[in-house]
């Protein structure tokens, strides 16, 4: 993920920062405990496309 995108992009719900895991492809918003997947090297910046994190899902960065 290209580290000047990453600057840009907020989290489409609260317009918080992002944290990118590399490991799982997804773009995680800590405040609203959701993870943004990139596909094909886009990141798919739709609630509906997200995915909820677990209460004891550990969300690093």
């Amino acid at each position: 993920m290209d580290a000047k995108l990453l600057e840009i992009l907020v989290c489409p719900v609260c317009k918080g920062p992002l944290v990118y895991d590399k490991a799982a492809q997804e773009l995680i918003c800590k405040a609203d405990r959701l993870a943004f997947p990139i596909k094909d090297g886009i990141a798919v910046m739709l609630e509906s496309d997200a995915r909820e994190l677990a209460a004891d899902e550990d969300v690093a960065g």
